[in-house]
């Protein structure tokens, strides 16, 4: 399975996503904020990234923006997490560099389900 780096500063949120695809089969890394993540990545050099929009000392889409111009990670998926799901803020993060947005609130088998399909298209799974 598929190597994750979770960013995500809700401790309740980022446990729930890291048993969640623990229990799928996933290895999972985590992170509590978009620094954290953007120090992470070139040392766990994961399959998938998947952060949290808005974090402390750093957004979800500033981590993303930071990643794309670091050539060791600059092509590994990104995904988004977010509760607000408006067109202009998928945007926002598609233009960061995301291939994919999942909107918050979510169940553990529909985030197993997407997280799957991202793999299988981005030819990781």
């Amino acid at each position: 399975m598929a190597n994750i780096l979770i960013a995500e500063d809700e401790r309740d949120i980022r446990d729930l996503i890291q048993f969640t695809l623990t229990f799928a089969g996933h290895k999972i890394t985590a992170a509590a904020n978009g620094a954290e993540a953007l120090e992470l990545a070139p040392k766990v050099k994961p399959d998938l990234i998947m952060m949290d929009v808005r974090m402390p000392k750093m957004t979800g889409y500033e981590a993303c923006r930071e990643m794309k111009k670091i050539d060791e990670i600059k092509n590994i998926p990104v995904i988004f997490l977010s509760a607000k799901g408006q067109d202009e803020e998928k945007q926002t993060g598609i233009d960061a560099g995301a291939v994919a947005y999942i909107l918050k609130p979510f169940a553990p088998d529909e985030l197993t389900r997407q997280i799957g399909d991202i793999l299988k298209a981005n030819g990781i799974a």
